[in-house]
């Protein structure tokens, strides 16, 4: 089914913290290189997009744990999987393949948990397009803010191959997600485009930014409403949030995003902030709670958990909005 009409039916559940997840199986350098990397010249800890290859079946529990939690979007484990994020463990010739292999992944984990537990609800597979490791509005060199670590047409490139690996696996939408620079994100939005025309298929687009702080910026200094208007042209499927502020902090930046989109709405908060250890400790039932207060003042259309979120996250929030309607679409006027 279009996940537009169920959209307009009810409030859509995006899963929780792969990398949360990941970290709790306690994997060493051997698990992450398997046998076919055992011999690489780097350190491969740490890379969790390239598990897609090397443990896949843990990947694929994961997605069946959130689905089991009643996620109706499962992200593909893709968040750094393009050339300009795996150049730092020198894999970028596997950009395309890992992208392949996680929507396969994602997509087998649904088929397999509807036949497994009989629910046939609809649930679809979003290709996460993350923000890249490099800055295309911000200088990494003080001493020369002209300077890019990074040009708009090879990040171009690079967002290109993630996406044609994203669609061969079988990817339902795609996802730009933690937005913290706009120009970023145009990149990726110009290949989503480019992909379009080239293929002549079009695939949704969810798009989904960070604020960083309590001034309701963007890392590279833009507000709420100018994100908006920055990316609007691509026409997404919804606009949202994610990461950085837990559901209270992030309350303020959402209601006010839901007053001016004129599409669907997402938002996905941390498990509240980091503590001095870096962890996050706010616990499932009061996620759900915050959220329940967003859908019942009519700010969202898709919700879900970021850093620190579990499928208990997940479940607590499915389980609070599954009765509460979703935000109906504005009304917008046509220009005379």
């Amino acid at each position: 089914m279009d996940i537009r009409k169920q959209l307009e039916q009810r409030i859509l559940v995006i899963d929780g913290a792969m990398g949360t997840m990941i970290q709790r199986h306690k994997l060493e350098e051997a698990d992450y290189r398997g046998d076919r990397f055992k011999d690489w010249p780097s350190d491969l800890k740490g890379n969790n997009d390239l598990l897609c290859l090397t443990q896949p079946q843990i990947i694929k529990g994961i997605h069946k744990e959130y689905l089991a939690a009643g996620a109706d979007i499962i992200e593909t484990n893709t968040f750094n999987a393009q050339q300009v994020s795996l150049a730092d463990y020198g894999m970028e010739s596997l950009a395309y393949e890992i992208n392949e292999a996680a929507a396969r992944l994602a997509k087998e984990a649904i088929t397999e948990y509807a036949q497994e537990s009989g629910d046939t609800t609809p649930r679809y597979v979003a290709g996460a397009i993350g923000p890249l490791n490099k800055t295309l509005s911000l200088s990494p060199d003080v001493s020369n803010p002209g300077y890019r670590a990074l040009s708009f047409d090879e990040a171009v490139a690079a967002y290109y191959e993630q996406i044609q690996g994203l669609v061969a696996g079988g990817a339902d939408l795609f996802l730009i997600e933690t937005i913290f620079d706009t120009l970023n994100a145009k990149a990726a939005i110009f290949a989503v485009k480019k992909w379009s025309r080239e293929s002549g298929r079009e695939l949704p687009v969810m798009i989904s930014g960070t604020i960083t702080d309590a001034s309701g910026r963007t890392l590279s200094g833009q507000t709420l409403e100018a994100f908006y208007t920055s990316v609007m042209h691509a026409k997404p499927l919804s606009i949202g949030l994610n990461c950085a502020l837990g559901a209270q902090e992030m309350r303020p930046h959402i209601e006010e995003l839901s007053s001016i989109a004129s599409c669907f709405t997402s938002a996905y908060p941390n498990a509240g902030l980091p503590n001095a250890m870096g962890e996050y400790d706010e616990a499932p039932e009061d996620t759900g709670h915050y959220i329940e207060e967003w859908a019942k003042e009519g700010f969202v259309n898709i919700v879900g958990g970021c850093c620190g979120t579990t499928p208990d996250h997940i479940r607590h929030i499915a389980e609070h909005v599954k009765s509460l309607k979703p935000r109906p679409l504005p009304v917008v006027e046509a220009v005379v």
